[in-house]
């Protein structure tokens, strides 16, 4: 028989802040916090006046842990007061949020009054898909109140509680905080598109670096470099590892996504026959999202499917440079903001 870990024999995690030995519990969740199930307001109560009762209802009401203000009601049925966690009740089922003002939860939220331990075990419960075996309906899925109070967790004494909740909200203010500036920098690049590209019509950008004077140009892009593109590989010959073989639905906006390989040897013969990607191309493309545009930094082998990827060999070419194009593809001119 396999050794049992002391740690599964004992109910305590495997990492633990120092001075804390006992044994956690199996509890019973609405053993532990209250529990209130949320009942919508008659519509004809809706408003639009901010001044009136913030409704929640909903996953569509809960944002990055955090609750949105979307529909106000004159009308108060079941209330939420400020810091309750709201747990989603209806698909998908088990995503968890704080309100950080007090609320009336409609159908397909529950209010728990539960501090910050709680709420990092309930996320926690939804990422280990916790709720999915419990989740009724083939079409919408739901769980109901007695699932909600009858679902069994682990906890330690409040002070380990308060330790371990404090820990996971200094993790999450710092995400936020860097979700913020992430958010912020998002912004910041599109306004630089839009400033630093020509517009329609224009022969200058609004925005440009010290130095440069001169009208911009309008070319045709098969006049200044080679646009390529591939052979289609049979899928008998798609491999799970080896040389990657990109389709569209492995480019994104910020970089290539894990997809299909080729063998060494089936990528030697098809690049002798058609060429591929290389070192400071442009691959891009060429059907569904147009302008989604992916530089090649290295020099690693690649190929890419004929008929929905091209690539514009901007390596070999003295008046066109490849990340210039990348953005250019990026602009609002090319893609609309």
């Amino acid at each position: 028989m396999a050794k049992i870990d002391d740690s599964v024999k004992k109910k305590v995690p495997e990492l633990r802040f120092p001075g804390f030995t006992d044994d956690w519990e199996q509890r019973k969740l609405g053993d532990e916090v209250r529990i209130v199930m949320g009942q919508s307001p008659n519509s004809e109560n809706y408003t639009d006046d901010p001044n009136d009762y913030i409704l929640v209802q909903g996953n569509a009401d809960m944002k990055n842990g955090r609750v949105l203000p979307r529909v106000w009601t004159t009308q108060v049925t079941k209330q939420a007061e400020k810091d309750d966690l709201i747990l989603s009740v209806r698909a998908p089922v088990g995503d968890i949020g704080k309100t950080a003002y007090d609320v009336v939860i409609g159908r397909g939220v529950a209010a728990i009054k539960g501090n910050e331990f709680i709420f990092q075990n309930l996320g926690k419960m939804k990422s280990d898909g916790y709720w999915t075996r419990y989740s009724t309906g083939s079409t919408f899925e739901s769980i109901n109140s007695t699932d909600i109070k009858e679902a069994i967790i682990s906890v330690p004494a409040i002070e380990e509680q308060d330790k371990i909740g404090s820990f996971f909200k200094q993790l999450d203010d710092s995400i936020a905080l860097h979700q913020c500036k992430l958010d912020l920098l998002k912004e910041q690049k599109k306004g630089y598109l839009q400033k630093m590209f020509p517009k329609n019509g224009a022969k200058v950008p609004e925005l440009r670096f010290a130095g440069f004077t001169n009208d911009w140009e309008q070319r045709k892009l098969g006049d200044l470099a080679e646009i390529k593109d591939s052979a289609r590989i049979p899928n008998i010959k798609w491999q799970k590892e080896g040389v990657p073989y990109l389709r569209s639905s492995d480019l994104s906006s910020e970089h290539i996504k894990d997809g299909l390989f080729l063998s060494l040897a089936d990528y030697i013969k098809y690049d002798k026959i058609t060429g591929s990607p290389k070192k400071g191309d442009l691959i891009f493309a060429s059907g569904g999202d147009i302008g989604l545009a992916i530089y090649k930094y290295d020099s690693l082998p690649i190929y890419v499917q004929g008929g929905s990827i091209l690539y514009v060999k901007t390596s070999k070419c003295e008046n066109l440079d490849g990340l210039f194009l990348k953005y250019s593809f990026a602009s609002p001119k090319v893609r609309p903001i």
